[in-house]
């Protein structure tokens, strides 16, 4: 009778472990911290069915009048394999820690530590500049789905918004989602048939429907769950938070980093991603060195601060990380993304960890390859340059949004957007890098290149001559005309179109054809160079 009872409890453990792992869904990988801790619980599970097992048999011992086996050795085996996985894991991560390990883990990520500002950071676009931040975008892609009666009522808006780069556009794209269970039911064959797009740089936002809708997503449930099918197709794989992204042609897929560790959960190393089509279900497992180009979220941005901070945390050893610190910095709090060359980069600062108002430079890193570069750029952190920019209006109690680092005529400069309580951008803040007092907030309604205009007009003269390319025109043809309440002069010569503003000199409107002109301006691929400077 025990053996059929033992049986039994052996079918139901197998039930259990069964119902564990569709719904917890563990990598199958030993360096998993929860494969190990599947296979604590399920250790557990069968501890209590066999006591249960056993208890029952001694009951009916006990009304028979038999004799009690008080023999139970092999209950204890359950309860040693589960704890020894603890002290296991415990003992191997202990030795695998920084502690012992300090140049290993600073050298999680590679530094390329010859970043020249000037040379690798074009001059800023105003046409292609991501103006808008993620709270901004969140707003309009909301204010879209509630216009979409038939939409709103089956689904919700995820708070994903990916900043990716689609066909030379910056925009933040993210997918709707199955409102409950019940809306999962009615639409599951349907699927999800749209997501949202929103430009980051005019904040054009549009809601774009699908032919075929999309049926594996977060939100959905049981065998069209995206983990679950992610799991199932590759059981030993661990995955990092999932991105929604769109090709070039507007197509949708989930782009899911895929990790490794050192011993268990530590140092964790991205290998690859798989991209999964939401409609069809087909996926593809790229290495990371492979992933096509369109993709531009392979890395987490959270896994990317994590590294830095451990390179610049432990490259000179992990008694001085906690004692002398010489040389540790860390990265700010905060980051921001910027778009060049089709991809995106992260950005943030870099400081000492014994100064918490200056930075001594800041990384960029490309998400799709990880590559990552650090730019002296000695000047203030980015909350400092925050504060100066809410001060100058502290009348209005502007909230600053986190800055975007640019290069604006060849200096390193911060802009942020000051908003009101209801969240609207009410004005623009250009912020000297290495000196944050010298910053100059413009109505946002002027439009950003006025903005610009008057932070240059205001430190004209702090203008570095060395980087300055100065020339003497002779005036071919010059016209004037009137942006955002402030009047430009456009002139050509010998083929060349410039544009100088009327805040330079007052002499401007009594220049006429013939006259010569000594102008400064920086290089730039602008088709039409921007006079800062009248000689």
């Amino acid at each position: 009778m025990k053996n059929i009872k033992l049986l039994l409890g052996i079918i139901l453990e197998v039930l259990i472990v069964f119902f564990m792992y569709y719904f917890m869904l563990p990598a199958i990988n030993i360096h998993s911290i929860g494969f190990w801790a599947f296979i604590f619980i399920a250790l557990i599970i069968w501890e209590f069915i066999y006591l249960i097992v056993c208890s029952t048999e001694r009951i009916e011992r006990i009304f028979k009048g038999r004799r009690i086996d008080v023999q139970n050795k092999f209950s204890i085996v359950p309860f040693i394999l589960a704890f020894a996985i603890i002290i296991v894991i415990v003992v191997i991560n202990f030795f695998a820690s920084p502690l012992f390990n300090a140049k290993s883990y600073s050298r999680r990520i590679t530094v390329d530590e010859t970043g020249d500002f000037i040379k690798d950071i074009n001059e800023v676009d105003f046409n292609s500049l991501p103006l808008l931040d993620r709270d901004s975008s969140e707003k309009l892609g909301d204010r879209v789905m509630g216009q979409m009666s038939d939409f709103v009522s089956q689904y919700y808006v995820s708070d994903q918004y990916s900043q990716i780069n689609y066909n030379n556009d910056i925009i933040r794209v993210t997918s709707l989602e199955y409102a409950d269970f019940i809306k999962w039911i009615s639409n599951r064959k349907e699927g999800v048939k749209g997501y949202i797009t929103v430009n980051s740089v005019n904040g054009e936002a549009n809601l774009v429907k699908l032919d075929k809708g999309m049926k594996y997503m977060p939100s959905a449930h049981f065998n069209e769950k995206l983990v679950r099918v992610l799991r199932f197709k590759y059981p030993t794989l661990i995955f990092g938070a999932e991105k929604f992204e769109i090709d070039n042609e507007g197509n949708p897929y989930w782009i899911i980093p895929t990790y490794t560790y050192t011993a268990f959960g530590l140092k964790t190393k991205v290998t690859g991603v798989v991209i999964l089509d939401p409609i069809t279900g087909k996926s593809k497992h790229y290495k990371i060195d492979d992933v096509p180009t369109w993709v531009d979220n392979a890395y987490n941005a959270d896994l990317i601060i994590e590294q830095v901070n451990d390179w610049g945390t432990y490259r000179n050893g992990f008694i001085n990380s906690v004692f002398g610190q010489k040389n540790v910095v860390n990265t700010t709090q905060g980051y921001n993304y910027l778009a060049m060359n089709d991809d995106v980069y992260l950005y943030t600062g870099i400081t000492s960890v014994l100064s918490d108002e200056s930075n001594l430079g800041f990384i960029l890193t490309n998400m799709r390859t990880g590559k990552t570069v650090f730019y002296s750029v000695p000047g203030a952190e980015e909350y400092s340059a925050m504060s100066s920019a809410e001060g100058q209006v502290q009348q209005m109690s502007y909230k600053s949004t986190f800055p975007l680092l640019i290069n604006l005529n060849n200096k390193p400069t911060y802009l942020v957007s000051l908003k009101d309580a209801a969240g609207l951008v009410k004005m623009y803040g250009f912020i000297d890098v290495a000196d944050y007092q010298k910053v100059v907030v413009t109505d946002a309604s002027q439009g950003i290149k006025t903005a610009a205009q008057n932070y240059l007009n205001q430190y004209a003269e702090e203008i570095s001559e060395d980087l300055l390319i100065k020339e003497t025109i002779k005036v071919d043809k010059i016209t004037s005309a009137n942006k955002n309440g402030n009047t430009y002069y456009y002139v050509t010569s010998n083929n060349k179109k410039y544009v100088i503003s009327i805040e330079l000199s007052d002499e401007l409107p009594f220049v006429n054809t013939g006259d010569t002109l000594n102008i400064g301006y920086y290089e730039s691929d602008k088709k039409i160079i921007e006079v800062v400077k009248l000689i």
